[in-house]
């Protein structure tokens, strides 16, 4: 059976919707980032970047959550465009620019340390994360799907990230993109999606965002590079 290493964060949970959508039979097993589960010695044999989510697929590993969705699609047959150029373009668009500068928005907005100036930071990451969520929303006007008439893949890896908008923006931050609110909005109506986001709940991982936690989750506060 297929493992899938994962915690309640946005890039497993895309991939978690995937499975459910697929019905693919898998073993979830808990990474718990907070605690630094993602840096044990067995884990790293699986993600040598020490990240979630990865799978092991009867021993065929695979990490980052793009890849994973692209690999399952590619086995399945299912979620999987006709116009892979198309395809590859979005997806690459949202595992290069969707996730990082979302990822880094939000840290900036609530975990850098509040002693230090992080203003030009801050609004680096903001600009940039609303600047590619007005590319989407350009993108979804006039269309139901972000690649052909068909729900895909692309849309999940989407989903993953977008469903948080207000988190990474402010609360108001979805009207300013309401193709992509109405996407989201179908995507988290589907009863995959609940199941997705349920499935951490079956788990118990730290919760507290604590020195250790902190020290897990952020190792550049404790390391200078340069």
């Amino acid at each position: 059976m297929l493992k899938f290493y994962f915690n309640g964060s946005p890039n497993p949970t895309k991939v978690a919707l995937f499975l459910e959508e697929a019905g693919l039979p898998f073993e979830p097993i808990k990474v718990d980032t907070r605690k630094g589960e993602q840096f044990a010695p067995d884990y790293l044999k699986i993600n040598p970047n020490a990240k979630v989510p990865a799978i092991d697929d009867g021993g065929t590993i695979v990490f980052d959550s793009n890849a994973i969705l692209l690999y399952l699609a590619e086995k399945t047959g299912k979620f999987l465009p006709a116009n892979r150029a198309e395809l590859l373009s979005w997806l690459m668009f949202v595992a290069t620019g969707v996730g990082p500068y979302s990822g880094q928005a939000v840290h900036f907005k609530h975990f850098a340390p509040k002693d230090q100036n992080h203003d030009y930071a801050h609004n680096r990451y903001q600009y940039e994360t609303d600047r590619h969520y007005k590319i989407l929303d350009a993108h979804l006007a006039g269309r139901r799907y972000m690649v052909g008439d068909a729900y895909s893949i692309v849309d999940m890896a989407l989903w993953g990230w977008a469903r948080m908008v207000p988190f990474k923006l402010g609360d108001d931050a979805f009207a300013r993109y309401p193709n992509v609110k109405r996407l989201i909005d179908e995507i988290s109506a589907r009863p995959a999606a609940s199941r997705a986001i349920a499935l951490k709940d079956k788990f118990t991982f730290k919760a507290e965002m604590d020195d250790e936690a902190r020290a897990n989750m952020f190792k550049h506060m404790t390391t200078k590079v340069a």
